[in-house]
């Protein structure tokens, strides 16, 4: 959606363009809190019927001011988790309070423009530092998933396990803006797609054989998983949610002792918070999963 809009011509074709161009994840202007709106009663739904949303731990949310919201994610491309949690940040603090989310490059590339479209309106961007730059010094709430596919699309007996896949580009990001990390874990999301195993390294071998990437790009993982509708799904593609329940929590925020330009080009200073951030969810994701088992005995 970067170059399919420029081969019209006149006015009524530059409006268009320009139209399309607000909403390639390059802008922050295109969040319409009326687009989001006219979401909220399908997540509603979804949160109270279909997904049964238990969640706590709002009141470690500032009440102002920016901060960097990270989280876990789970259960494949639909990530239900993610969408309920910004359910209940709407229904919390209003669409009004400035939220964007970082959305990988690929998402913006592969999918159609409707859901470019509807992504940017709800406040999706880039996932590129100067978008979340960007967002923190407007005091936004900006959410990130360090962990992306290699998080989303990780084996179910992993699901209890925090997966970051050693991308520490968060921890400069909240260093050098002095911005507070607010952890979000989930419980419960990652039944929704059961992922059986990861056969990227297998296929890594075979595209360095000779065998081209579908479109060119490289998917990073190539799961195997049952699920909705495919049954069987092969690849990162698109798929339903089964009805699990979720379970999420806000956990307190983390403030790291140093900041700054300073910090965030110190590597030892860099590899400790993440370090830090990591151990800290993985340790609030066990209590939660183990909270999870002792209210359903």
């Amino acid at each position: 959606m970067f170059d399919i809009f420029d081969i019209f011509k006149g006015n009524q074709t530059e409006n268009s363009k320009a139209s399309h161009q607000r909403y390639d994840g390059w802008s922050l202007e295109a969040r319409d809190p009326q687009a989001i709106k006219s979401f909220l009663p399908v997540w509603e739904w979804l949160y109270n019927y279909y997904f049964r949303v238990t969640t706590d731990g709002w009141e470690n949310i500032p009440a102002q001011g920016k901060m960097l919201l990270v989280g876990s994610h789970n259960g494949g491309l639909a990530a239900p988790d993610m969408f309920m949690c910004m359910y209940d940040w709407y229904r919390r603090f209003g669409t009004e309070r400035l939220t964007y989310g970082l959305m990988h490059p690929t998402v913006w590339k592969l999918s159609p423009p409707i859901i470019t479209q509807w992504a940017a309106q709800c406040g999706g961007v880039m996932a590129h530092p100067k978008m979340a730059i960007a967002g923190l010094q407007k005091d936004a709430a900006v959410l990130v998933y360090p962990g992306g596919a290699q998080d989303v699309f990780r084996p179910h007996h992993l699901r209890h396990q925090i997966n970051f896949a050693g991308r520490k580009g968060f921890i400069k990001l909240a260093l050098k803006e002095s911005a507070p990390i607010i952890p979000i874990i989930s419980e419960g999301a990652h039944d929704t797609l059961i992922v059986l195993a990861d056969f990227y390294e297998q296929l890594k071998q075979l595209h360095q054989q000779g065998m081209p990437w579908l479109f060119g790009i490289d998917p990073v993982v190539f799961p195997i998983y049952l699920g909705l509708p495919w049954g069987l799904g092969i690849g990162p593609i698109p798929d339903f949610p089964l009805p699990a329940k979720i379970h999420t929590r806000i956990c307190k925020p983390i403030i790291f002792e140093h900041s700054g330009r300073e910090a965030a080009s110190d590597r030892a200073y860099v590899d400790a918070c993440y370090q830090q951030v990591e151990e800290q969810m993985q340790l609030e994701l066990d209590r939660l999963v183990q909270d999870v088992k002792n209210n359903h005995r």
